[in-house]
């Protein structure tokens, strides 16, 4: 079993930024890749970024060049930097972890409970 808290999420105005935090419990948190999903109100949950347990890393198109994904396995904790954000970034952000999951995959075994991010223009 894996328990994921997240944390970082606010309110901020367009093009600041943001870092969410995800903590897990658990000695084997650096085999696990790690996801960070979001789902704004009436649409569907998407995959963000994941980072694998190599460091391979994913990031959806809407973010590739603003958002930045990495982990600590000292600290158990894997981060989402999230620059020059823009309204349409405005959802509940989502951690998970899992095993075997290939790295654009969306089957994770384990989630947070979100953190909620919202952008104003």
């Amino acid at each position: 079993q894996v328990q994921l808290v997240e944390s970082g999420g606010g309110l901020v105005q367009a093009g600041d930024s943001l870092r969410l935090s995800c903590a897990a419990s658990g000695r084997t948190f650096s085999s696990y890749t790690m996801g960070w999903f979001r789902q704004a109100p009436g649409k569907e949950r998407e995959l963000v970024s994941s980072i694998s347990s190599v460091r391979a890393t994913y990031y959806t198109d809407s973010v590739k060049g603003r958002f930045t994904i990495s982990r600590d396995n000292a600290k158990n904790t894997v981060y989402l930097q999230m620059n020059s954000l823009k309204p349409e970034d405005t959802a509940v952000y989502y951690c998970a972890a899992d095993h075997w999951v290939r790295l654009g995959g969306r089957n994770y075994a384990y989630w947070g409970q979100g953190t909620q991010v919202t952008v104003s223009s």
